[in-house]
């Protein structure tokens, strides 16, 4: 799937860069490199994530990837209210009460679970270095990302000879997922290019669990433990504190 929506994105930044006419900024631009390396793990270990678990389960967890942004800005000197103090406790509470479901007679993890964590760790180690690489010129920012995240899938399949399956059922399918992941690369970028706290921008990002949780509920039905439940919101309640401080 990657392979195929990926350059559908890139094709659609790389005409929004030509259209402005504007040449690459400076170096720091590369920084996006790096930030999809991390992108692509993520993108990966979430759509692993989902076919092996619910969707309702793994999509929160990868949500709270939007703490380790908000470290590194600690780091470097960023200074968290206490609303913000609470929100990572929410956040990492709510991580480890749906990630765990009960049978009977025991508590097991819930499927899915280690592919949304290795997402979380990914998709946070993605906004730092993209959120630097936006300062100068976001668009530029989000070409390079996508060239690199394109070219990436690409010398996995053909070093591992996958074969692609038939596209043609899934034209329309895996066009709106290349132009809305790419979109929400690009609004990332603009926000960091804007409005320049790492940890703000992150957060905010990190709230896109709430539409995808709704959606699996309404077009697929899914069902989780309640105190599954109780953690997505949990999850996201924390998410919000933290942007809210």
């Amino acid at each position: 799937m990657l392979a195929c929506s990926q350059p559908v994105g890139l094709a659609a930044v790389a005409v929004a860069v030509a259209l402005r006419g504007d040449g690459p900024p400076d170096r720091a631009v590369l920084w996006a490199c790096l930030a999809a390396v991390f992108g692509t793990a993520g993108l990966v270990a979430f759509y692993r994530g989902m076919a092996a678990g619910a969707i309702s389960v793994v999509a929160p967890i990868a949500g709270a990837a939007a703490v380790v942004p908000v470290v590194w800005g600690l780091a470097t000197g960023d200074h968290p209210s206490g609303l913000q103090e609470l929100g990572f406790v929410l956040a990492l509470g709510g991580v480890v009460a749906t990630s765990w479901e009960r049978t009977p007679g025991s508590t097991r993890v819930a499927a899915g679970v280690g592919w949304a964590v290795l997402t979380l760790v990914a998709f946070g180690g993605y906004y730092v270095p993209m959120h630097t690489a936006s300062q100068d010129d976001f668009l530029w920012a989000s070409l390079v990302f996508r060239l690199t995240s394109t070219s990436l899938v690409w010398l996995a399949v053909l070093a591992t000879r996958q074969r692609l399956p038939a596209i043609r059922p899934h034209v329309v399918a895996l066009v709106t997922i290349g132009l809305a992941d790419t979109g929400g690369n690009v609004f990332f970028a603009a926000a960091s290019q804007e409005h320049g706290l790492v940890s703000v921008v992150s957060v905010l990002a990190s709230l896109y669990p709430i539409v995808t949780v709704l959606l699996a509920r309404l077009t697929l039905g899914e069902r989780v433990q309640r105190t599954q439940e109780a953690g997505v919101v949990v999850v996201l309640a924390g998410v919000a504190l933290i942007s809210a401080g």
